[in-house]
């Protein structure tokens, strides 16, 4: 029978607060944990019902790791889901410095992003085009916060993602790359000129690129509207539509 002080503990990592006191986030389904299990990421616990724990008896390179044979009872306390499914693992965050490394490439800035499921998509979306890093402004939202997890669908496990001040790291990384920020002003991106390597910011939902950071950009790129007129496209929508067209001129 699992300690009620571990349930108690577990059940915490749904709050940012407690998270960051210790260092750990959960990741629940058989999905997101396999997928978990493949990557470099530190596993802390595993809590898995017993058909889970008969499946995955031979866990390559992760015998250090505890697995808690639980009931559905206990799983159900565990979870912050309404129908939690079969497992439940708490994993370190990791701690990513930056280099100038990721700066060799494509690389995507967010500057407030305020929607866990918008962050998520836009990891899944960085994660499709072989994009390996992200920068996230303080303002972003906590970036293992468990709807931002979920909505990854295990690209989180791909992409290394950095929490920093967007204007200190521009001016320390940012002269030799071009800083092209999405607005809906800029240049039409089906006829602008866009470089192989580029740093791309996209702006907060409501508000777009802040002040500081447009200070520091390079040029300014757009979708354009074939439609009838609407306020603006979704942040994630316009990630993946920019991204594409990066890519889509290498090839």
């Amino acid at each position: 029978m699992l300690p009620v002080s571990k349930i108690k503990f577990v059940k915490s990592l749904q709050t940012e607060k407690f998270r960051k006191l210790h260092g750990l986030f959960t990741v629940e389904g058989p999905t997101m944990v396999g997928e978990l299990l493949k990557s470099d990421f530190a596993v802390d616990e595993i809590f898995a019902v017993r058909s889970w724990v008969e499946e995955n008896k031979n866990l390559s390179g992760r015998s250090d790791v505890k697995i808690y044979d639980v009931t559905d009872k206990e799983l159900n306390r565990l979870s912050g889901l309404k129908t939690p499914n079969k497992v439940i693992a708490t994993a370190n965050i990791p701690t990513n410095e930056i280099s100038g490394k990721i700066f060799n490439n494509l690389l995507i800035a967010l500057d407030g992003i305020a929607d866990p499921g918008n962050l998520g998509t836009i990891i899944r979306i960085a994660d499709w085009f072989g994009i390996e890093n992200i920068i996230c402004s303080p303002q972003t939202v906590e970036l293992f916060n468990p709807k931002v997890v979920r909505a990854t669908m295990g690209s989180l496990f791909r992409v290394r993602l950095f929490h920093v001040d967007l204007p200190g790291v521009f001016t320390k990384f940012g002269k030799n790359i071009p800083i092209l920020g999405a607005t809906l002003s800029g240049k039409d991106i089906y006829k602008a000129e866009l470089p192989e390597k580029a740093i791309v910011v996209i702006g907060n939902e409501a508000h777009g690129i802040g002040s500081q950071v447009k200070s520091f950009l390079t040029d300014e790129i757009s979708i354009p509207l074939f439609g009838r007129a609407t306020e603006s496209l979704n942040a994630a929508v316009a990630t993946g539509i920019i991204c594409s067209e990066f890519l889509r001129r290498r090839k």
